[in-house]
């Protein structure tokens, strides 16, 4: 046996031995501000800012009733013949079904799809409305809670995705974002997505192609009075 080799096992053992185990680990020292950036003086517009250069496109509007119009025009404007629609604190205020069922659109309220059949809602979808929990305005990312009324697909199949971020759910830093969700956490969903622009990847040729692994078109809807 090579000396590398049972330098190596003597540490394994000797960690062992010590009581490094799973779950039995030292706790980190506090990290406190190191390696946050914040936002700046001005969140909302540095959102903004960060979407616009992540590719996607935002929309800043004053209250609920120009999101909803902000997001009927979007859906007009893509031709969109099938929507889904998520769930969330302010989507829910958009009263979006009845709007888009007077121009004769298709809306599938997303929890409200009967169990084994909503695979071909998700796949026919020329568009999907979601909620967020939270956006970081540092980089322009939306943070997605997946489950039964806002599952991942919504953000995933349709190729164009509309999210409506109220102002109140913005965070200033990635930073904040864990400090938001560590008073909940044992509540925490089996996913949470973090969305930076729409899907995008380098991998060949080293050419940027979007719309490869989701959406190709991303619209974020942020309501400042929500």
């Amino acid at each position: 046996m090579s000396n590398s080799r049972e330098a190596i096992l003597n540490r394994v053992r000797q960690a062992v031995a010590e009581g490094n185990r799973v779950g039995t680990a030292l706790p980190l020292p506090a990290r406190g501000d190191v390696g946050r950036q914040g936002a700046g003086l001005d969140p909302p517009a540095r959102f903004c800012s960060e979407v616009t250069a992540a590719g996607g496109l935002a929309h800043a509007v004053p209250d609920i009733e120009a999101a909803a119009t902000c997001v009927m025009e979007l859906v007009q404007n893509k031709s969109a013949q099938r929507v889904l629609i998520g769930r969330g604190a302010v989507v829910d205020r958009l009263g979006l079904t009845p709007q888009l069922g007077a121009r004769g659109i298709t809306a599938w309220a997303v929890d409200n799809l009967e169990a084994g059949t909503e695979r071909d809602q998700f796949f026919q979808a020329d568009l999907g409305i979601s909620g967020v929990a939270y956006a970081i305005a540092e980089t322009g990312t939306l943070v997605m809670a997946s489950g039964r009324r806002d599952p991942r697909s919504l953000s995933l199949l349709p190729p164009v995705h509309i999210a409506v971020v109220g102002q109140s759910q913005l965070l200033p830093d990635l930073f904040d974002l864990f400090a938001a969700l560590e008073p909940d956490k044992a509540s925490l969903p089996g996913c949470l997505s973090l969305i930076t622009g729409p899907s995008k990847t380098g991998d060949i040729e080293l050419k940027l192609v979007t719309g490869v692994h989701g959406p190709g078109e991303l619209h974020v809807v942020l309501v400042k009075n929500a």
